[in-house]
């Protein structure tokens, strides 16, 4: 109880500075990250965190799936006529080159670990959380169409990224267990049953709450209470079933803005409260279990080495190519392939995979050089967004009109995402509704 009571008065310490913390470029991801490893393993060892702890995992899953759901129930890329043409390329072309690129940077720097694991390195490292480089998508020196970009992809990224977790995972398990031939069905049956979840849970309880909010049977508070259940609704039948509960809170969460129109979003909001209010939990997990330990043994280069390369040049490559036709400017392109921070979901999809992977040989290596990712993202994009955002933003104004100023609708940001997205320091600006 020590160090809960001490990660509560650590919570309520940067509730009251973190508008002061920002402008000092000290993000919620960095506090909570230190505090877990402080008080973590590695520290003074009063957290009860440990990765047998059923907890601890729980808390992981269920976070990333109330902010997988509510983030595809209002996230539209058609609400962005015009200009969808730009997260597309991002999440359709630039996420599958940078996992394929980061599986073979893995397999040549790990060849000990095998393709299946390499590729399952690099799709855990895939997915990008705006969270992190919050000035990004705030400043509105930024154009406004490269912010939206750059969020949409955000949201949607991780989504689109958890079939191949499961099935990479899958993958590794087999190769451990030299008798499993089955992995290939296992993905596949995992998958078949969470879109069977998504659509009896996220279209047709969207049907139902919108045909009930359309008589006047529902009430505000009776609304966002529905969403949130539905949204756990998702994620828990299907893992019930033998599905996987993240693809189903994903395609659950599209299904249901569709089914309602998104007239609903603003109830979405308290969903995405309670999903931001475990991001600190998981945040200080991440801190306690992986960073303490790190940062307490020795150093070994590979893993470093990796984690800077897949934050420059296997995310800045691909971008560029995803960008190839688009005529923005190169130092646009630049700041587009920076700015993929790896966040909440890499936390969560390593915890997954350790679930199912002994943690061993391959498994410690990839706990390792995912953290050290993670970590050197959460410092690099957070102490890089605000003042390489101004300076973008002013390299924008003296060029004029260049296709970055295209006309384009501000992407709204409400006073809920000033409280954050998937970590404490408001993090994913909406995409216009």
């Amino acid at each position: 109880m020590r160090g809960l009571t001490a990660l509560a008065l650590v919570v309520v310490a940067y509730t009251l500075v973190a508008s002061k913390l920002d402008r000092w470029w000290i993000t919620g991801a960095m506090v909570f990250v230190a505090a877990g490893a402080t008080l973590g393993p590695g520290g003074l060892d009063v957290l009860p965190f440990s990765l047998a702890n059923e907890t601890v995992l729980t808390i992981t899953e269920l976070t990333l799936a109330l902010l997988l759901f509510s983030d595809a129930s209002t996230v539209r890329l058609q609400a962005v006529e015009g200009d969808a043409g730009l997260p597309r390329r991002l999440l359709f072309v630039g996420l599958p080159l940078t996992v394929t690129a980061g599986a073979l940077l893995a397999r040549l720097m790990f060849p000990e670990v095998g393709w299946a694991a390499a590729a399952l390195i690099a799709t855990i490292l895939a997915p990008t959380d705006v969270a992190l480089g919050l000035a990004v998508v705030t400043n509105k020196a930024v154009p406004a169409r490269i912010r939206r970009a750059l969020n949409v992809e955000s949201g949607l990224n991780d989504g689109i990224a958890t079939p191949l977790v499961t099935l990479f995972i899958a993958m590794v398990a087999a190769e451990e267990d030299l008798g499993d031939t089955a992995w290939g069905l296992e993905a596949v049956k995992q998958i078949g049953l969470a879109i069977v979840a998504a659509v009896v849970v996220g279209y047709l309880g969207g049907k139902l709450l919108a045909l009930a909010d359309e008589r006047g049977w529902t009430s505000a508070v009776s609304e966002q209470i529905a969403i949130l259940a539905l949204g756990l609704l998702a994620y828990q039948g299907a893992v019930m079933a033998g599905g996987n509960g993240f693809i189903a809170a994903f395609a659950g969460g599209i299904l249901f803005g569709a089914a309602t129109r998104q007239r609903l979003a603003e109830s979405v909001q308290f969903t995405e409260t309670l999903g931001l209010s475990g991001s600190f939990v998981v945040w200080s997990i991440f801190g306690a279990l992986f960073v303490g330990e790190l940062l307490t043994r020795g150093l070994s280069a590979q893993p470093v080495i990796y984690a800077l390369l897949s934050l420059t040049v296997i995310r800045m490559v691909p971008v560029a190519v995803a960008l190839i036709g688009t005529q923005l400017r190169p130092a646009t392109v630049a700041f587009m392939g920076w700015f993929g921070p790896r966040g909440l979901a890499s936390v969560v999809f390593t915890l997954l995979a350790l679930e199912e992977i002994e943690r061993s040989g391959g498994g410690s290596m990839l706990v390792e050089t995912v953290t050290w990712t993670i970590l050197l993202s959460v410092v690099l994009h957070g102490i890089s967004a605000s003042p390489l955002a101004a300076r973008y933003g002013a390299s924008i104004a003296r060029a004029g009109t260049v296709p970055e100023t295209a006309p384009a609708v501000e992407p709204q940001i409400r006073l809920h995402d000033l409280a954050g997205r998937h970590g404490p320091q408001g993090q994913q600006a909406r995409v216009p509704t």
